[in-house]
């Protein structure tokens, strides 16, 4: 058995790259910024603080949400898998790239004023488990 997830939660580094398919599949296409905090150690020494820049693609409805609502700045929770491509460049070295596939995004940002909310899909109405018994007194 073997595992393949990625969890992330960082600021989008620029706007959603979305290019639509021929069969009309989007995919959307940015970085994604993560930071961890500098520190000093006991002697003295300073980390500064680092970052890590990722490369996201999500696809379908995923990339059409981050079209509408995904913005440079953005704080955003993905989750996803890591891919690696390579690719032969021009002077036909051949270059790796590394990829979150994502399966999941969330969107951490208060949203911006005057742009709408991304719209949730409504969940189901909970039922009542039981009605009142017939003198008005609940089963319980």
């Amino acid at each position: 058995m073997s595992v393949n997830k990625v969890i992330l939660i960082g600021n989008a580094g620029r706007d959603p790259e979305v290019r639509y398919l021929d069969n009309g599949v989007a995919v959307a296409t940015f970085t994604l910024a993560t930071s961890e905090r500098g520190y000093t150690l006991q002697n003295g020494t300073q980390v500064p603080e680092r970052t890590e820049w990722h490369n996201i693609v999500l696809w379908r409805g995923l990339a059409e949400v981050a079209e509408k609502y995904v913005r440079k700045g953005d704080k955003l929770y993905i989750e996803g898998k890591l891919r690696t491509r390579s690719y032969d460049d021009q002077n036909g070295v051949k270059r790796y790239v590394v990829e979150i596939f994502a399966d999941n995004m969330e969107m951490l940002s208060a949203p911006r004023q005057g742009a709408a909310a991304p719209t949730a899909v409504p969940a189901a109405q909970p039922q009542p488990a039981s009605a009142p018994e017939p003198n008005g007194e609940m089963p319980f």
